[in-house]
Parts: C-alpha cells; sequence; structure tokens
C-alpha cells in the first residue's frame, strides 16, 4: 500500500501556519501550548502585513543579538527593551486589574541585578554622604488596612547624579542606593537617603539606539524603587516618583501612575531632624504599600489548562 506524504514544497502562507500550529500541537504542558500557539499566530500576521525584506529581517536579528551580548551581571538589556517597548507596563497594568485595592505596581527595571543589603529600619542607604538628605516613611498594609509586621521592603535607587552603583563603581561602593528593610510590629518602615535625580536609561547599546533611530528621548523621572514581599501575599513590584521631577509625564518606559507620585515635602524642624538623624532642611515622603492577598491557580483565568481553541478548530 502507498503511504501519503506531505510535501513542505507546496506551503502557502497560510497553510505554513497552520502546519507550524500543527507542530505544537501535541506539546504536553497545556499554558505552554497555549503560549507557542499565539505567538506563532502572532508572528506570522506580523510577518504577513510587514512584508519585511530579507535585510530588514538579518538587521531585526541581530538587533536581538545584540541585545543579548549587552546583558551581563550587572545589566539586563532585554528587560530595557520591554520597558522601552511598553510590554513591562503592559503586564503591570493587567495584574493590577485583579487587585485594584493594592497599591499599583510599576517596572522592576534594569537594575536590580545585585542584591540589596540587610539593613536595620532607620539606617541610610547614602554611602557618600552627598546630595539633598531625605527621610522616606511608611507602612506595609494588607487590603483592608491592617499592618503587615516583619514585610521585607527592598529599596533601590540613582544618586543625586542619576547614577545607580553598579553604572559607576568607581564612584560609589557597591549597595549604595540599596537595602532591604524588615517592617516592625505595626508594618511600619523608614530610612534615610538622598532624593534622587532623573536620568536617561543606558543609551550605549541596542536599546538606546532604537531610541535615537525613532526620535524618541532616554529619560526617566526621579523615583525610588520597592520590591514588597509578606507572607500569604502577593509581591508588590512598584516605584515612587518625586512629584516635581522633569519627566514625569512622559517616561521612557511608560511606568509612571498617578497614585505612585509623592510629595518630597522639605522640612526644616531641627527637632525632628535630629529624631531621624539627618540635617535641615531635608526632603521627607512619606506613603503606604498595600500588598495583593496571594492568588491560587483557580484565581489566574488566563492560566488554565485548557486547550486552545485554534489547536482543537
Amino acid at each position: 500500500m502507498k503511504m501519503e506524504t506531505t510535501s513542505n514544497a507546496d506551503f502557502t502562507d497560510e497553510t505554513l501556519t497552520q502546519a507550524v500550529l500543527k507542530a505544537f500541537a501535541m506539546t504536553p504542558d497545556p499554558r505552554l501550548r497555549q503560549i507557542m500557539t499565539s505567538l506563532v499566530e502572532h508572528l506570522h500576521t506580523f510577518v504577513r502585513e510587514v512584508e519585511p525584506t530579507s535585510h530588514e529581517w538579518e538587521s531585526a536579528i541581530d538587533f536581538l543579538t545584540r541585545t543579548g551580548q549587552t546583558c551581563d551581571e550587572t545589566r539586563q538589556e532585554f528587560i530595557l527593551l520591554s520597558d522601552v517597548l511598553g510590554v513591562s507596563m503592559l503586564m503591570e497594568t493587567i495584574k493590577d486589574e485583579a487587585a485594584p485595592e493594592a497599591t499599583e505596581s510599576t517596572v522592576l527595571g534594569p537594575f536590580h541585578m545585585t542584591e540589596s543589603p540587610q539593613r536595620e529600619l532607620g539606617d541610610s542607604i547614602d554611602l557618600v554622604g552627598t546630595g539633598m538628605p531625605c527621610v522616606v516613611t511608611g507602612r506595609v498594609l494588607s487590603m483592608g488596612g491592617s499592618p503587615l509586621a516583619g514585610a521585607g521592603v527592598d529599596v533601590w535607587q540613582a544618586d543625586e547624579r542619576g547614577f545607580y552603583d553598579v553604572q559607576v563603581p568607581d564612584a560609589q561602593p557597591a549597595g549604595n542606593g540599596r537595602g532591604l528593610f524588615t517592617t516592625d510590629d505595626d508594618g511600619r518602615f523608614w530610612f534615610r537617603t538622598v532624593v534622587p535625580s532623573h536620568y536617561p536609561i543606558p543609551t550605549d547599546g541596542p536599546v538606546g539606539s532604537l531610541l535615537d533611530h525613532t526620535g524618541r528621548h532616554p529619560y526617566r523621572p526621579a523615583h525610588i524603587h520597592f520590591l514588597v514581599s509578606a507572607d500569604g501575599h502577593e509581591p508588590l513590584t512598584t516605584h515612587i516618583f518625586v512629584a516635581d521631577s522633569p519627566y514625569i509625564d512622559s517616561d521612557a518606559v511608560f511606568a509612571v501612575k498617578r497614585s505612585l507620585i509623592v510629595e518630597f515635602t522639605e522640612e526644616n524642624d531641627a527637632d525632628v531632624a535630629a529624631w531621624y538623624g539627618v540635617g535641615v532642611p531635608f526632603r521627607h515622603a512619606r506613603f503606604d504599600l498595600t500588598l495583593p492577598v496571594a492568588m491560587t491557580t483557580a484565581d489566574h483565568p488566563n492560566q488554565t489548562t485548557t486547550t486552545p481553541k485554534s489547536l482543537t478548530s
């Protein structure tokens, strides 16, 4: 009996897509199958719509190759690419919709690449001693307002010139602008630092070249990063933004949310300054962080084990 064979030579643009989808149809993990199906469908649609030339496709592959080659222990160019394309913030915005009472999240950013040193409440994360002194105070809360004792508050920021420690190791000691704090019994945290500056994201790599070729500026408004965790709750990745910072309305990575803009108020009370261990004047930022309750697999409707429709049709 003559066996039927399938010839790859006769594929059209439409039948090729179906053949690729069929090739992934037996992927054992349902979530991976769903992801690969959607990726193939959207990527093939993109190619049909744009019809890139061979040179353009080679340039795209070269761009991604250089993006990977730019990554190292202290720099993550792919995160930066995700940020400037708005993908990082889209993911965070979708996630926030599940818990609107919680503090809004923002991008992790490319500089959370080194472990923050453990510090005591009230310690300074400014190891250099320059710039406008600043005190940051607040609480970590559960939805409903109950304080979360023993929560981890990981912070990192640029200095008053707009540089992270990993960018200028000759000028800043390792761990400058970073700290890992634990909230007290009332869920409170506080630390000393300097008011950070606005700054450009790294422009010496492929992402910077992309911004240049598309006429976009690379600047981010001044901010402090937070990564907060507590038992029984979803971790929160967010920033607070300095209210009077330049670029607050045109962040290069689209991360500003109005609820996260905080007044860094100037204080001149010598007694208050002495209690915090700073001089006058200093700036004081006050805000609370509310964590969403931990979700089960059943709470994530987009991560089901249902076979995608396109695989069964």
